[in-house]
């Protein structure tokens, strides 16, 4: 039995529901990330799919030193707390240093560990102190085995709100491979096991001086995914992903999401029964709140 990772009333993962992630790649600026994020989440509520709106404040990452990396630790929570308040989704964005978390932790709903700091013992222990939903990013250099040091480190501080991701094994020089044994093996874990379909796309450094990627193979990946048993999605989405500044090759046009999610949906759908035992579960945790929301102020 997996972990339900529970994030806000009627968004937890584990459940038997299709999860989703999903969000552009940076914060942009304000207004963009508050348009991408009504739009997001409306198609995901027309579908009923427990959305966490994503987006880096610093991409701190990136190939080249020249390349954009975001507003920055504070306009960018301010701009993450705006959406949560305004749109009405909880957020998730990466932290990279022990000096991030305090605040990050403060301002939104999943801090995200990226994948080549899976391993950062500190920063992992300070991430998971806060109590806070933890989204790890599996390193492209671990086996699936080697996920369950990471586990152990989060569950030292007493945190089990964990979600683990997937997203591509290194493979030989610029490339990635996702290997959907794994989902299996990670499950085993017991919690749920999330695919990053966009990153998964990625050609990492092959773009000369940026990272590379070949979005048209997104739509098979997501498929396989859940198909394979994967408890969430995790997709970048771009309402111009050719004039996005960070990952451009690799992120999810806008227009072309809801067709994807029916996709996705009428896969999950076509599982066997047992596999979606959490339904209920999801169903109950909506009448209570829906019952909370009827509640007078005291």
């Amino acid at each position: 039995m997996k972990q339900i990772v529970e994030v806000a009333c009627d968004v937890a993962f584990g459940d038997g529901r299709l999860g989703l992630i999903a969000g552009p790649c940076v914060i942009e600026s304000r207004d963009h990330s508050l348009r991408m994020a009504e739009a997001i989440a409306s198609e995901a509520r027309s579908r009923g799919l427990p959305l966490v709106f994503k987006s880096s404040y610093d991409k701190a990452n990136r190939t080249s030193g020249a390349s954009f990396r975001g507003p920055g630790v504070e306009e960018g929570l301010r701009i993450l707390e705006e959406v949560r308040d305004a749109v009405g989704v909880p957020v998730l964005t990466d932290v990279h240093t022990v000096e991030e978390v305090a605040s990050a932790a403060a301002a939104v709903d999943v801090l995200q560990i990226p994948a080549f700091l899976c391993r950062q013992t500190d920063l992992l222990i300070s991430a998971a102190s806060t109590g806070k939903p933890l989204n790890v990013k599996k390193g492209q250099f671990l086996a699936p085995w080697d996920v369950q040091h990471v586990v152990e480190k989060v569950e030292s501080e007493g945190n089990r709100q964990l979600l683990i991701t997937e997203r591509g094994t290194c493979f030989g020089y610029n490339n990635l491979i996702v290997d959907f044994k794994g989902f299996s093996l990670l499950g085993e874990l017991g919690y749920p096991v999330v695919l990053d379909v966009t990153h998964s796309l990625q050609l990492p450094g092959a773009g000369k001086g940026v990272t590379a990627g070949e979005r048209r193979f997104a739509v098979p990946l997501a498929s396989a995914g859940v198909a394979a048993g994967a408890d969430a999605l995790f997709l970048e989405v771009h309402d111009e992903p050719d004039e996005a500044l960070s990952d451009a090759s690799t992120q999810y046009p806008l227009e072309l999401f809801g067709a994807l999610l029916d996709r996705l949906c009428r896969i999950h759908e076509a599982l066997e029964p047992e596999s979606l035992a959490g339904d209920s579960a999801g169903s109950a945790r909506q009448d209570d709140c829906d019952g909370k929301a009827e509640e007078p102020d005291e």
